[in-house]
């Protein structure tokens, strides 16, 4: 299997690209909700969203068809992980809005800020990996029915 074709590879993908389609979004949220700043277009926020959700599904939609391209049935939990992965590159962020963006400082800042960021990062986890495994289901549901049987 070429490296451009292992999981590793794809998971890195089926993170990065959806959240390069939010990356300047998401310093201004973090910045009116950790910098006091006030966050005014909730209408390009929700556009944004609903723009997120469709580039994580069909980017693993596609990585579900290179995986059963290469005859591998155990798409379940990879398109739940390449869907989720989003949720985890969220919280890496997170890191570097803390330490660079911020100024924030002290343990109880610290604790207060990841702490958050985990439950809002696992949440983001879960639906992007939810909403990644139902596209794929749709997929491979759609596929397989047409197959013919002669």
């Amino acid at each position: 299997v070429p490296w451009y074709r292992t999981r590793a590879f794809q998971v890195c993908v089926a993170g990065f690209l959806p959240f390069s389609a939010i990356y300047i979004e998401l310093h201004y949220i973090f910045a009116s909700v950790w910098g006091h700043q006030i966050y005014t277009l909730f209408g390009i926020l929700f556009l944004a969203f609903i723009l997120l959700t469709i580039v994580v599904s069909f980017v693993v939609v596609a990585l579900c068809y290179f995986q059963l391209a290469r005859e591998d049935h155990r798409w379940w939990w990879s398109s739940f992980i390449n869907g989720g992965m989003t949720g985890i590159l969220i919280y890496m962020y997170s890191f570097v809005y803390f330490f660079h963006k911020s100024e924030m400082n002290g343990i109880l800042q610290s604790s207060y800020y990841f702490g958050y960021m985990a439950v809002i990062s696992f949440a983001f986890i879960l639906m992007f990996g939810s909403a990644g495994w139902h596209s794929s289901l749709f997929f491979v549901n759609y596929i397989y029915a047409r197959i013919k049987l002669d």
